[in-house]
């Protein structure tokens, strides 16, 4: 009885040894971060080589140009300016000097970015290489709206006709520019008189037939009744 359970003991000790290395074995691959492109990575070393060195701090609109949230430093400062670009939650002017671990919040149109701050660097880099540089705590995007583009023609439609022509300038809103034409289409603006015309052809303007009959009117003054010239 005293041997079989010593023995019963020793396969217990054993059977907990090897749930101990497993678990032990296991908990590193738990732990382990994502693994990062070895071209990323290298660019995020040479972009942090290039960053502040020896105490040196980074601008926040620098920094916010650097990791794509802006498309331009003069947009990033004009945010600043704006009150757009938070950080910690307070606005904050273009030079405030930004450090690792701070929240920075920027309004870009109709959507705001939140992120926080992982490494510094001055040199504008790509998208890939801009996301190792923060932590995206953003919200979701709004969604789009769906609204149909106006003017679409389906491929080989062929060229469209005056009917075609006329709904597509009602859809773009040209109609209402100068009236609605004979067919309901668009009329243009109407013509507009010559200001250095005498006041006979000013009325005639828009056709040859009323500067002729302008014209008509001065030559039978300089005639007589028999249609030869006055004396």
């Amino acid at each position: 009885m005293v041997a079989e359970g010593a023995q019963n003991d020793r396969t217990a000790g054993a059977d907990e040894g090897a749930k101990g290395a497993e678990s032990a074995a296991a908990a590193p691959a738990e732990a382990t971060p994502e693994a990062v492109d070895p071209k990323v990575a290298a660019a995020v070393a040479a972009a942090e080589a290039a960053g502040p060195q020896n105490g040196e701090t980074v601008r926040i609109d620098s920094w916010i140009w650097s990791v794509r949230l802006v498309k331009t430093r003069s947009m990033g400062a004009a945010a600043c300016r704006g009150g757009h670009v938070r950080v910690n939650g307070e606005r904050v002017k273009p030079s405030h000097s930004v450090r690792v671990g701070d929240e920075v919040r920027v309004r870009v149109e109709t959507r705001e970015r939140v992120v926080v701050v992982k490494r510094l660097i001055r040199k504008r880099v790509g998208a890939p290489v801009a996301v190792q540089c923060y932590v995206d705590n953003s919200p979701p995007p709004p969604p789009r709206e769906a609204v149909a583009p106006a003017g679409i023609r389906d491929r080989g439609a062929g060229r469209p006709t005056k009917r075609d022509r006329r709904e597509l300038e009602r859809l773009r809103g040209l109609g209402g520019l100068g009236g609605p034409g004979p067919l309901g289409g668009y009329a243009g603006p109407p013509p507009l008189a010559d200001p250095g015309a005498a006041p006979g052809e000013r009325k005639g303007a828009g056709g040859a037939g009323g500067r002729g009959t302008g014209g008509g009117g001065r030559r039978s003054r300089n005639k007589g009744a028999g249609g030869a010239p006055r004396p």
